[in-house]
């Protein structure tokens, strides 16, 4: 299929909406603070403490992987009293989002300073509250999908709150807490493409993911396994998420797959492309930290019992039901179970 020559409507909001991404990811790894001046990096007496813990990947499946964080605690601990510790403009929580999420995490132009805003940001700031007091006192830092991990394991964030999928191998390498989200893999595509969804429709037909996501997973095992077609390209790989609308608008790509949450809010940055089919699979978003920050991952789990109960559907009406639905059903977490002992 031509792309090009079948959404001539490049020129319009959905072109406008992709020379704004391109630009925002020039600012990749730039620290974004609306309020204040750029801080100094975080030195290494101030990063995340590190500890023993027992591994909580013994005999994991990512169908309960959501289960094994641990029990909250309204207590500090080495970790949280490493961020309390810092002093003068440095005292903030350091917080791996994304700026180029529409709803979810991203600047706004329309507000002083082009404020990041959305539905993960709100959490960070109820989060920020909780340790620190005050919801404000936050430094966040814009990493791309492909960063999440490396970020937290070097301390350059105490934690990453940007929309990241709970998985067992990303258990191995960072702690998570309780989920805050329930979404699945998707397919995006333009409304004129006879792409119908994750199936036959997608032989030879090249589809872009964000590296290391588990879209990209996904995709490769399925492709081994037979389920998706042997001539389905999947090589186009980009370090953020949202590269993969731009290359859908220029048509170098056919396809999208992503978090079906995410992939609603690109939907309603460019009515010319749509979801194509059901979901099909299903994945709980996380709070990362660092292994053996049992403190904090505790802290968090603290806040989200409340935030559940206070918070989190009216962040959702604000930010996710013009594009997910007034019925956030679908999207609440499951009543958590904390299955780490430590």
């Amino acid at each position: 299929m031509d792309v090009n020559r079948a959404r001539p409507s490049w020129r319009g909001w959905g072109g406008v909406a992709a020379m704004a991404v391109l630009c925002a990811l020039a600012l990749a790894f730039v620290l974004l603070l609306p309020r204040t001046q750029q801080p100094e990096p975080v030195r290494a007496g101030q990063r995340v403490a590190t500890g023993t813990q027992a591994d909580a990947t013994d005999g994991c499946s990512d169908a309960d992987v959501h289960e094994r964080t641990l029990a909250p605690s309204g207590a500090d601990g080495p970790t949280i009293d490493a961020i309390k510790a810092r002093t003068g403009a440095k005292r903030k929580l350091v917080v791996g989002v994304d700026q180029n999420s529409y709803r979810w995490g991203y600047r706004n132009p329309n507000t002083e300073g082009a404020e990041l805003e959305g539905f993960d940001i709100d959490l960070v700031h109820r989060i920020a509250e909780e340790i620190l007091g005050d919801p404000d006192a936050v430094q966040f830092k814009a990493i791309p999908t492909s960063q999440r991990i490396p970020a937290i394991e070097n301390g350059r964030v105490d934690m990453v709150v940007r929309t990241m999928t709970m998985t067992c191998d990303r258990l191995r390498q960072v702690a998570f807490s309780a989920p805050y989200f329930k979404t699945g893999q998707q397919v995006l595509a333009p409304k004129s493409s006879p792409v119908t969804g994750y199936d036959g429709s997608l032989a030879h037909k090249k589809v872009c993911t964000a590296a290391g996501s588990t879209a990209y997973t996904k995709l490769d095992a399925d492709r081994k396994s037979g389920r998706l077609p042997a001539s389905t390209d999947i090589s186009t790989t980009v370090p953020n998420q949202l590269d993969c609308l731009v290359r859908l608008q220029l048509g170098e790509v056919d396809a999208v797959v992503t978090d079906g949450a995410l992939a609603a809010s690109q939907a309603a940055q460019d009515p010319t492309v749509e979801l194509k089919g059901e979901a099909f699979t299903t994945e709980y978003y996380g709070v990362a930290m660092k292994k053996g920050a049992t403190d904090l991952v505790r802290r968090v789990n603290h806040v989200l019992v409340g935030y559940r109960a206070n918070g989190w559907q009216a962040s959702y009406d604000k930010w996710l039901s013009a594009t997910l639905g007034k019925d956030a059903a679908a999207s609440k977490p499951p009543q958590p179970q904390y299955l780490q002992s430590s």
